[in-house]
């Protein structure tokens, strides 16, 4: 039996046009500046320009675009990788013929129906905050091997909410700059339009090759779990 790795890469998610679009939006704004990692700008550990544009009013069509891919994307990892949300949280759902809660099991999800699908994944999770990228030609990477689960000062554990990275790569013309991941010993080779989806733990550590021959762009965020107060909201004091 072949062991997944848990990578999954979704072709065409996106169209050139609109990935061309971006990245001209992207260069044209003032709000770019230097990459950061968990503890700031390191050139040595990350050379890139970012941008945030989850909360930029002149983004808000591409956030919600993108984070529609985003879950497009992510009911075809469920489906394929289940226990990525029955096994951290029990969900139960009616009986259609007795009423009676019952849960919702793995091997159900490879064919429910895609409302069903999105109700459990927005139930679940939550879109993290999208970041654009630019890794200049010859000189820009993230050759540091990292992951994307850690603890973070002040930011009220968010960074420890996270389950899955995405990464939608918006153009391919360069040489290299994978995103090489170690454990699995695999490169995923850019390819405009396509959408990367990986965990974010240990077991998926990382890092973005240099691109050679041309500017590499990328938008990438991640899937978190919804906060528990929101995912176990306090029943009234008579219904206890």
């Amino acid at each position: 039996m072949e062991h997944p790795d848990f990578i999954e890469v979704y072709e065409n998610a996106l169209d050139l046009v609109t990935c061309t679009n971006i990245i001209r939006q992207f260069q044209t704004s003032e709000r770019v500046q230097r990459g950061r990692t968990g503890g700031g700008v390191d050139l040595e550990l990350k050379d890139s320009w970012d941008m945030s544009i989850s909360n930029a009013p002149e983004w808000s069509s591409t956030t919600v675009m993108l984070n529609q891919i985003a879950l497009r994307c992510l009911r075809l990892y469920l489906r394929k990788f289940a226990h990525a949300i029955v096994a951290p949280l029990h969900f139960k759902t009616p009986n259609p013929a007795t009423g009676a809660l019952q849960l919702v099991r793995a091997e159900e999800l490879a064919t429910t129906d895609e409302s069903f699908l999105t109700t459990l994944a927005v139930k679940a999770f939550r879109p993290g905050d999208i970041n654009l990228q630019k890794y200049e030609s010859d000189v820009g990477g993230y050759p540091y091997w990292h992951c994307e689960l850690y603890p973070k000062r002040d930011d009220h554990g968010e960074t420890l909410h996270r389950v899955l990275l995405w990464t939608l790569y918006l153009n391919d013309s360069f040489t290299e700059g994978e995103t090489e991941f170690l454990y699995q010993s695999r490169k995923i080779r850019p390819k405009a339009g396509s959408l990367l989806i990986a965990p974010t733990a240990f077991t998926h550590t990382h890092r973005g090759n240099r691109p050679k021959g041309g500017d590499k762009y990328i938008a990438t965020s991640w899937i978190l779990f919804r906060r528990a107060e929101q995912l176990y909201e306090a029943q009234p004091a008579s219904a206890r």
